[in-house]
């Protein structure tokens, strides 16, 4: 799949048909997020496959969201910023959020071009979905994403948002890109 089609087929799909995915193909997708950037090559982000069907009911019970219990895997990522934290400061917290969501947009556009379904999930009560999977307290859970084909393949409507809208030069809110000046030679 050519990249600019994944990136504007995308979309969030919260109805799974039975059709189970193969899992390998998941691991392929997260394979895809080794590749986003890294502040300082401290690789903080871990991905964990839950086929647990218990476990995925209580996922979906800590997100209060039950259409996570259809699915038949949920990728849960997860960051420890201790490392990036030891080498840029309270930065570090930054940083790591930041390569979470770059991994993270990896992973989804693999998804898609794998034609698999997901949709990032960021509520949930974290203190639930660490519990049920041991995840340890220093680790930071960043998204919930069941995995599956979707029910039922209907056309969406996305929002276009207007380039305009959200592109400045130079400063915040200058919607002018002014020409370079000559320099006398």
């Amino acid at each position: 799949m050519e990249l600019d089609k994944a990136i504007q087929s995308r979309k969030s799909v919260r109805k799974f048909s039975n059709k189970k995915p193969d899992w390998r193909k998941i691991i392929e997708c997260i394979n895809a997020a080794r590749y986003a950037p890294m502040a300082g090559n401290n690789y903080t982000v871990k991905f964990i496959i839950v086929d647990d069907k218990e476990k995925i009911k209580k996922l979906a019970k800590a997100a209060q969201q039950n259409f996570i219990a259809q699915a038949h895997y949920v990728v849960v990522a997860c960051s420890n910023p201790s490392r990036t934290i030891n080498s840029y400061g309270e930065k570090g917290k930054t940083y790591t959020r930041q390569q979470a969501g770059a991994a993270i947009q990896n992973f989804l556009l693999k998804i898609q071009e794998a034609k698999l379904s997901s949709c990032w999930v960021g509520h949930f009560v974290e203190s639930q979905v660490k519990r049920a999977l041991s995840i340890p307290k220093e680790v930071n859970v960043e998204a919930l994403f069941p995995i599956g084909y979707e029910f039922e393949k209907k056309p969406t409507k996305k929002i276009k948002i207007d380039l305009d809208n959200i592109l400045y030069f130079n400063a915040y809110s200058n919607t002018k890109l002014k020409p370079a000046k000559k320099l006398d030679v």
